[in-house]
């Protein structure tokens, strides 16, 4: 595929041809994984997810016509798991395991649709929501939020001539491939490990497999995969991820109004997960309700887990909390893993993993910055194609409204008189306001 390839398309094929969800596959490796975990404990949870736009200035609404918006969300509402998928599915091997996904999973997939959304304009800003059992709701959050940035650079796009768009992937190819020779730079220091996570606010789908292929050729093993289950499948990388603050968001509703249960939520999670996943899967995600706390209060048994994904603190400031961590509960750091996904760029993967390196095992989920950074490529100028903070959050579990608080309070959602709650619960040791990135 070249970027001639795309500008082309871009500018000669219709929506019938180029629709933003080509399949069901094209999501996140870990929605499928914690979809199954869902499947089996939770299926008919009653829970609502919904759009979030952090980047407030920007008229979400304004920029995306209501009926184009809604083409794309009825045509995603068309698409099965094709006997094709399913079958690659079941019989793939992912993180060294055979039939990770159960029969019975496979089989309830075949006739797996994502359920209604309900779609409203007001202020400039689109609610999007989407209400019903967890097991279907769950699998909106990725389509939701890639059809919403696809459509924002599409606007911008179509305005633009095939020469226009000639310049604008050039100048973006320029500018990965800048990014690419640093990483190669990288890996002749240590073992560098750095995967696509950027499947949900990327710029487009063909870009995205692009910058998967750029990395394939561009740093060879030290490429460890994509989010993007369909382009795993497609160019033959590795399917990776873990689980997402959902799971703790939801599970502490559950919990209900008892304090030391919910606290306890978290790790009931992880009770769950290990209940289906094992190995290089055990991964916990510690922010959600703040890592300090969630640190201090956790079992000694969640040390054995293979490692952990910081989300919401600065990568050093969150690797070195965990390091100390790992020791003062007796076990070795360098046999530990650390995955590091929150609005990476190059200069934090270069400054994270000069810091760590031989230290402890360090691997890089690269979102929005490799799949979406056109900053300087418009030839017109401007931001026109800035990426936004665009995020799908659980609203409300079993009737009752959930909560995030981050270990940044920025990042925080969920009415306020929850979010009070939530923090009189769990404190804000460790936390720090800082500005929200992509």
């Amino acid at each position: 595929m070249s970027f001639t390839d795309i500008a082309t398309r871009t500018y000669n094929h219709s929506f019938r041809l180029d629709p933003v969800l080509r399949t069901l596959l094209d999501t996140d490796f870990y929605k499928l994984l914690m979809l199954q975990l869902i499947w089996k404990k939770h299926r008919d949870t009653p829970v609502t997810f919904g759009i979030v736009n952090r980047t407030s200035a920007v008229r979400i609404a304004d920029e995306i016509p209501e009926e184009e918006l809604r083409a794309q969300l009825d045509h995603a509402r068309t698409l099965r798991f094709t006997p094709r998928e399913r079958i690659w599915l079941a019989g793939n091997t992912f993180y060294g395991v055979k039939q990770i996904f159960q029969p019975g999973f496979i089989e309830w997939l075949a006739n797996f649709q994502l359920p209604e959304y309900e779609l409203v304009r007001r202020d400039g800003q689109y609610e999007l929501n989407f209400h019903g059992p967890w097991s279907q709701t769950t699998m909106w959050e990725i389509p939701a939020l890639a059809i919403v940035n696809e459509l924002r650079a599409r606007k911008v796009l179509h305005g633009m001539g095939r020469f226009e768009l000639d310049v604008l992937y050039a100048k973006a190819k320029a500018k990965l491939w800048g990014k690419i020779e640093r990483l190669r730079r990288l890996k002749d220091e240590g073992p560098l490990r750095v995967g696509d996570f950027g499947t949900r606010r990327r710029h487009g789908y063909l870009w995205q497999r692009w910058c998967c292929e750029a990395l394939q050729e561009g740093v060879g093993d030290a490429f460890t995969g994509t989010s993007n289950v369909h382009i795993a499948m497609e160019i033959g990388a590795e399917a990776i991820g873990t689980n997402a603050h959902e799971l703790p968001m939801v599970y502490a509703v559950l919990a209900g109004d008892d304090s030391q249960k919910v606290r306890e939520a978290r790790y009931t999670v992880l009770q769950s997960w290990s209940d289906t996943y094992s190995g290089n899967l055990l991964v916990f995600l510690p922010d959600t309700y703040g890592t300090t706390e969630f640190l201090r209060d956790a079992p000694d048994w969640v040390a054995d887990w293979t490692g952990a994904r910081p989300d919401s603190k600065a990568p050093v400031e969150a690797g070195l909390e965990l390091i100390d961590w790992w020791r003062a509960h007796g076990r070795d750091p360098r046999e530990k893993l650390l995955v590091f996904s929150d609005a990476m760029d190059i200069d934090s993967i270069e400054t994270s993993f000069r810091k760590f390196n031989g230290e402890v095992r360090v691997s890089y989920g690269w979102g929005t910055n490799l799949t979406n950074d056109f900053g300087g490529c418009d030839p017109r100028g401007g931001d026109r194609l800035n990426a936004i903070s665009l995020v799908c959050k659980v609203m409300a579990a079993d009737r009752r409204p959930a909560v995030k608080l981050s270990d940044n309070p920025l990042k925080s959602t969920g009415p306020d008189n929850e979010i009070d709650r939530y923090r009189r619960i769990f404190g804000a040791e460790g936390m720090k306001a800082q500005p929200v990135l992509v």
